[in-house]
């Protein structure tokens, strides 16, 4: 059993779990995730592993209300527990002093964003954190992003907050003034696609982390697979993390629409799957 210390919400329908996991919390690193299931007839959801403290035993996990099994998550409150927490899953972010960084982290992708931020900032490199969300209500964790960045933009769809307009902007703004050695982005697949498209001509290694569909974790049932430079690959064993440039975003998108329908009316969605990105 997995014990819930601690519940916040963070915007509407995104809530935020410091869960009591002391074993992942002294393996995991930035860019990991977890495979939870809160009972026996509950489906396994993916969950990025959004902060840890290994010293107190605890891992933070983020998650948006969307499909049942997460509608159901959000009804925990302190002190009930989960069945089954597995992890730390997936290959973790490289960390090391490349220079120049840019983060960017669009609605939900700015939790599991923050962690790799962090950890660039430790290398000793210079972030850059680009966040951005329809409007200033479902923005999250500025001031995390601000405390390890060196600089922190905010984008609002609507203008409500920061800079009306999208991530991309502000980025490709960047990209024209100084030398950046590395991007990463995480957030909806359209959004990561097209900050793929904006740092390509500038020869600057992009890495986008996917969350498509996933059941095991382990690389067995195939549903997580992506094309990465025209070779299949499983996102929970061989990510979550690929080269921007070499993804097919297309291939992804499509293969997200043919399980839209039952996703949104079934349990198979726990809301943090690159469906619902």
């Amino acid at each position: 059993m997995y014990i819930i210390k601690e519940k916040r919400e963070l915007s509407q329908g995104v809530k935020l779990f410091v869960m009591d996991a002391p074993l992942i919390a002294k393996k995991c690193r930035p860019g990991q995730f977890v495979i939870l299931r809160i009972d026996e007839d509950g489906e396994r959801i993916p969950l990025t592993i959004a902060d840890f403290d290994r010293k107190a035993g605890t891992i933070t996990l983020i998650f948006q209300e969307v499909g049942n099994t997460t509608r159901q998550l959000g009804m925990l409150n302190v002190g009930d527990s989960l069945l089954d927490l597995a992890g730390p899953l997936g290959t973790a972010t490289e960390i090391e002093k490349f220079g120049t960084v840019i983060c960017v982290g669009g609605g939900i992708g700015v939790a599991p964003l923050y962690p790799i931020a962090r950890a660039y900032k430790e290398a000793g490199n210079t972030v850059i954190s680009i966040i951005g969300a329809r409007n200033s209500a479902l923005l999250i964790l500025e001031q995390e992003m601000a405390a390890v960045s060196d600089e922190l933009i905010i984008t609002t769809d609507d203008g409500s907050k920061g800079r009306k307009g999208l991530v991309i902007d502000p980025l490709q703004e960047i990209l024209v003034q100084k030398t950046v050695d590395r991007v990463m982005a995480i957030g909806p697949v359209i959004m990561m696609k097209s900050v793929a498209k904006v740092t390509r001509p500038h020869n600057v290694h992009t890495l986008v982390s996917l969350n498509p569909i996933m059941v095991d974790g382990t690389g067995m049932c195939g549903g997580c697979r992506v094309s990465v430079g025209n070779k299949n690959k499983f996102a929970c064993v061989d990510g979550p993390e690929f080269d921007a440039h070499l993804v097919d975003f297309d291939g992804l998108m499509a293969r997200q629409r043919m399980y839209h329908d039952y996703e949104r009316g079934s349990k198979r969605c726990g809301g943090d799957c690159a469906c619902h990105q």
